[in-house]
Parts: structure tokens; C-alpha cells; sequence
């Protein structure tokens, strides 16, 4: 990715000096800018020669693992650097991390930036989304290339724009990676109450998903999944989608987006599910005994025929799964946003949600034409509480809401897990009522701990002395 980004700047017409330790990494970069049009790069083996070959005042973008390498690359360049000089870090780091190395280095004088880029190798090189924060100082030192460099979207412009101070950048790019947990979660349902419960081969599968490419549903990640399903296997028959083993790795962003809305006590029941499915997807050998355990009660992939009906109407499961991805998608993109917004206040950054989905609509791995519905909503409102109440996405989710519950209720009766879609539309139907049975779990907690509660019918605080009361009336 960081040879994709170099490669990306020095075509913009930005002469750009690449060094990595490995040196046939190096070596490697400087052929391919060869390759590309004679690009404007240059490779070097040391660190300081590397370091001395920049322009002052230098900046160096750094696209290493995140962690204890962030820190040893710093120490590796910073002996070389001067003072004004800056480091950004464009990986996915966390965002204390971010905050804690901008602080040590701006003691040496030196500035940093924290700068989550999404777009994966291919959009590294053609346009990635970028999300600066920190210096905004830095920032605009550096602006007119990042301007070049971002994806363009027609529309909206470069998809990059300062994010705020501190670590607000690494902060916005992690829980856009939660998004995307939530995101490839419910179009991996979408696949398996198609395939499992509607029989569709994976030509259909193909099919259909090019079909919602075109419409609502349009984005990366939908046009990426119809491609996989044309894939044929070239090591033997069938496709590739079936010999690929069902355990999904994961890198830590979806885990601190979870830990953040528990912290920040946000609800991210979509989010949070599309992690405890790569958990789960990862016990692949004790699923494996499960699935024997229980095929004597008449569990295979999907429950006997005798409990699921035999016949299903195709045309209408493909229609209602679809509504029912695009509502789960609403839910799970509010739950990202309010998490963003409540960062945003607690460390008082002022980001604006309108802005972030607009620099995802091109570059990142979210992009869709979603997000500009999502822009507009917060367009119209800037303090709009939660996008299930924005009056555009509140009639499409009454609109999807009979189908969206048809298909989480096939999938529960043909026992096909569906957490995604289930806690979205948990999540839907808990924000929409105005009371809910919250009550009996205070009068619980004030019973056994003396935790109080309020009333629904007077101000002030109540304790009863529920043990005493419940004592008296069995005598």
C-alpha cells in the first residue's frame, strides 16, 4: 500500500524519495516508476540518506504496522530530522498512540500527523480516501498534494479534508474499518439466506449482485462480492467463493470501534455482532464437531425440510433481501456515526459528519452511493440526533421494514445466523419505542443492590425495599 501511495504522488508530478529497510522493496518501487511513465521517484537504502534527499522543511509519510514499528520508525528517522520537520502516519493506529507521539514530538520541535487512508492497494494507487488530523498546520503545508492524490468524485470534490486536532484522523479511519466490519457482515447474510435458504447457484448470485449494483445498494464492497461470485477456481472445478475456508481474519480496527462505543456507552449492536461473527467464524473446528453433535435433531446447514418450507419464491426473497441489507445498512452506518459524534464532543474536535461522509463517497472501502444520502441528511440538520430520524431515511425504513422482518424471520425458522441484519433490526425496533422494558431491569437492580430509580409520574430519585414488601405479601 505505502509503494501504491508513493507511486500515486510521484504521478501527480510530485518528486518523492522512498526508503523501507527491506532494500529490494525499494529497488522494487523504483522499477515500477519506471514502468509507469519514468515516475519522478527516487529509492534509498539508509534512513539518512533518505531523510537528507527531502526538501525542507521534510515530510514523511510512514505506512507501517501499527504499534511498537510506529515507534521504532519514528526513533530510525527522527535522528535525521530537523526541527520543523514532520512525520505522518498513514496506518491504522490507534488514536491514543497518534495523540502520545505528537506531544514527544513536538518536544524535539518536529510535527506530526495521524492520517487514516482507506482504499486498499488499488485505491492507494488511483485515489485512496484520506483523514488527517492533528496539525492543521502540517495539514496545509502538505494540502495540494493530498488534494491531487485523493479520489475525485464529480459531485464533491477530493476525498480528503483536514478532520481535526489531536487524534481525530486515526480516531474517524477506525470507526470507518467498524462500518466496514458492519457492512461486509450483512452482505455475507445477504449471500447466505440467498444461497442457503433460496438455492441460488452463484451464477444467480453473480447476477443479482450486479443487478443491486445499479441501483441503492451501489458501492465497492456489492461490486467487489458480484465479481467473486463469476470467479471460476483455477486449481480445479466449481467457483473459488466455495473453496475458500470460512474463518475471516481481522487486524483490531472493528475490536477498538467495539470497545470505544462501550466506552462511550454509544449503541453499535450491528458493529459489534459483525465482530462476534469473526470470532465465532474463527472456532472453525469446534463448528465443525457442533455441526455433528446436532445433525441428529435435524440441523444440517439449514434446519430438515420437515420445519423449512420446500418451495421458495426466488424473485421474492432476492427483493426483500435486498431491502433488508439496505435498512441493516442504515442502522449500522447511524451507530458508526453517532460514535464519531460522541468522540467529537468529548474531546471537543467540532468534526463535522456531513464533511466525513462526504470524503468517503470515493477512494475507501465504504464508498457507495449511500453516503451522499447520508451528507444531505446531516446537510439538513448538522445536529440531527440519530439518520434513522432523518426524514428521508425514516420513510425508506418504513418502507423496507415488512420485508427487512420477513427475512430475518426465514432465516431464524431455517436456522441461518443472521446477527447482522437481527441487531439492526433489534436496534431499529428498541430506538422506535417509546417505552421499553428497561423499567423492570432498574426495579431489578434497585431490588438486589439499592441502585434507586425514577418514576414515569414525579421528579427525584426512589428506593424501595422491594425484598421487605415481597417477604410481607407471602405471609
Amino acid at each position: 500500500m505505502g509503494q501504491n501511495l508513493a507511486l500515486n504522488i510521484a504521478e501527480k508530478g510530485f518528486p518523492i524519495s522512498v526508503y523501507n529497510r527491506t532494500t529490494s522493496k525499494v529497488d522494487e518501487t523504483v522499477e515500477r516508476a519506471k514502468r509507469e511513465g519514468n515516475l519522478p521517484l527516487y529509492g534509498f537504502h539508509d534512513p539518512e540518506s533518505f531523510v537528507n534527499s527531502i526538501q525542507k522543511p521534510r515530510v514523511i509519510v510512514m505506512l507501517v504496522k501499527a504499534g511498537a514499528p510506529v515507534d521504532d520508525t519514528i526513533k530510525t528517522l527522527s535522528a535525521y530530522m530537523e526541527k520543523g520537520d514532520c512525520i505522518i502516519d498513514g496506518g491504522n493506529e490507534w488514536y491514543e498512540n497518534t495523540e502520545r507521539r505528537q506531544k514527544a514530538m513536538l518536544e524535539k520541535g518536529l510535527l506530526y500527523l495521524g492520517m487514516g487512508v482507506s482504499g486498499g492497494e488499488e485505491g492507494a494507487r488511483n485515489g485512496p480516501s484520506m483523514m488527517p488530523g492533528g496539525s492543521f498546520e502540517v495539514y496545509k503545508y502538505i494540502e495540494d498534494i493530498l488534494l491531487k492524490v485523493a479520489a475525485q468524485v464529480p459531485d464533491s470534490g477530493p476525498c480528503v479534508t483536514y478532520i481535526g486536532e489531536g487524534g481525530s484522523g486515526n480516531f474517524v479511519k477506525m470507526v470507518h474499518n467498524g462500518i466496514e466490519y458492519g457492512d461486509m457482515q450483512l452482505i455475507a447474510e445477504a449471500y447466505d439466506v440467498l444461497k442457503s435458504v433460496g438455492k441460488l447457484s452463484n451464477e444467480e448470485l453473480h447476477h443479482v449482485f450486479t443487478e443491486w449494483n445499479k441501483g441503492e445498494l451501489l458501492s465497492f464492497l456489492v461490486e467487489i462480492t458480484a465479481d467473486i461470485f463469476g470467479i471460476k477456481d483455477d486449481k480445479g472445478e466449481g467457483y473459488l467463493v466455495d473453496k475458500v475456508l470460512d474463518k475471516t481474519g481481522m487486524k483490531g480496527t472493528g475490536k477498538w470501534t467495539v470497545q470505544q462505543a462501550a466506552d462511550l456507552s454509544i449503541a453499535a449492536p450491528t458493529i459489534a455482532s459483525s465482530l462476534d461473527a469473526r470470532f465465532l467464524s474463527g472456532l472453525k473446528e469446534e463448528r465443525v464437531q457442533a455441526a455433528e453433535v446436532f445433525k441428529s435433531g435435524g440441523f444440517s446447514d439449514i434446519l430438515s425440510e420437515q420445519v423449512v418450507d420446500k418451495v421458495v419464491d426466488k424473485e421474492k426473497l432476492i427483493d426483500d433481501v435486498r431491502k433488508a441489507l439496505y435498512a441493516s445498512k442504515i442502522c449500522s452506518y447511524a451507530q458508526g456515526m453517532n460514535l464519531i459524534r460522541a468522540k467529537s464532543v468529548e474531546k471537543g474536535w467540532g468534526l463535522k459528519l456531513g464533511e466525513l461522509a462526504r470524503i468517503w463517497k470515493g477512494g475507501c472501502i465504504i464508498r457507495a452511493v449511500f453516503l451522499d444520502r447520508i451528507k444531505k441528511a446531516y446537510d439538513r440538520n448538522p445536529e440531527l440526533s440519530n439518520l434513522l430520524v432523518d426524514p428521508e431515511f425514516a420513510k425508506e425504513i418504513i418502507e423496507r421494514q415488512t420485508a427487512w422482518r420477513r427475512v430475518v424471520c426465514l432465516a431464524v425458522s431455517s436456522g441461518v445466523s443472521t446477527p447482522g441484519m437481527s441487531s439492526s433490526l433489534a436496534y431499529f425496533d428498541s430506538y422506535r419505542r417509546e417505552r421499553l422494558p428497561a423499567n423492570l431491569v432498574q426495579a431489578q437492580r434497585d431490588y438486589f443492590g439499592a441502585h434507586t430509580y425514577e418514576r414515569t409520574d414525579m421528579e427525584g430519585s426512589f428506593h424501595t425495599e422491594w425484598f421487605k414488601i415481597a417477604r410481607q405479601s407471602k405471609y
